[in-house]
């Protein structure tokens, strides 16, 4: 008799988050109130796509890849990922993104939920790096596409981590650089300078060329060095995008 095929949890909690009011008032409908008003940001967006037609290939081929961006970019990333998918055997995927155990984590969970993207629960530092990892090859597996903050959650900005690099190599996973630029913004005072788009701006998503890493390396640092040029070409690129 065959073992059960493994679910992978996409979007379980975490941790206990307290009493059953504050859980439903601060991790549910605050979180459903914020993904009202993303909906309302974005539909006054005067929006655009750059360099979109590779990665439409790669849908259209079925192949899986990982979006990777800044993390001052996140607000707006889901721009970057129009797509309706399905595995081999139909199922209905999409796009997942790796959120921490940590009740900040759950919060920013529960937003990508209401958005329509599924949350990895785990961590890509510290000691439960390792775990992160591993979950994010498993999704990958399943026939989910990734989204990926090579210098997130907590920076330093513009540095790229590992998880990125290894999760292409042990999926065979495309690598896709993606940006999204505002020709109006707000700068938080974060760690990461977060940009959010100021309503009826115009914003256009720019996409570098998919790449694949090859599977037998000895050494990820290049191609970590590389994506960290593409996404700082990007970075630059969005910068003066609307002058």
């Amino acid at each position: 008799m065959k073992a059960p095929k493994q679910v992978i949890q996409i979007a379980g909690r975490g941790r206990p988050l307290g009493n059953p009011i504050m859980v439903w008032l601060k991790f549910r409908f605050a979180t459903w109130v914020a993904s009202i008003v993303w909906k309302l940001l974005k539909f006054s967006l005067r929006r655009s796509k750059v360099g979109f037609a590779p990665i439409k290939s790669l849908v259209d081929s079925d192949k899986r890849f990982v979006l990777a961006f800044w993390h001052r970019r996140l607000v707006m990333m889901p721009l970057s990922y129009p797509f309706k998918r399905n595995d081999s055997n139909g199922q209905r995927r999409g796009v997942a993104i790796l959120s921490s155990d940590s009740k900040d984590g759950e919060i920013s969970a529960a937003i990508w939920r209401h958005l329509g993207i599924h949350a990895v629960r785990g961590t890509a530092s510290h000691g439960g790096g390792a775990q992160g990892l591993v979950k994010m090859i498993q999704v990958v597996r399943h026939g989910w596409d990734l989204g990926i903050t090579p210098d997130g959650p907590r920076g330093p900005r513009f540095e790229v981590k590992p998880g990125v690099v290894a999760v292409a190599r042990k999926t065979r996973a495309w690598i896709v650089p993606v940006c999204v630029a505002y020709s109006s913004a707000w700068q938080l005072k974060t760690w990461d300078a977060m940009l959010i788009p100021k309503p009826f701006s115009k914003v256009a998503v720019l996409y570098g060329e998919p790449y694949q890493v090859p599977e037998q390396i000895e050494d990820e640092a290049p191609y970590a060095l590389a994506l960290h040029e593409s996404l700082m070409e990007l970075e630059k690129l969005a910068d003066g995008y609307f002058g």
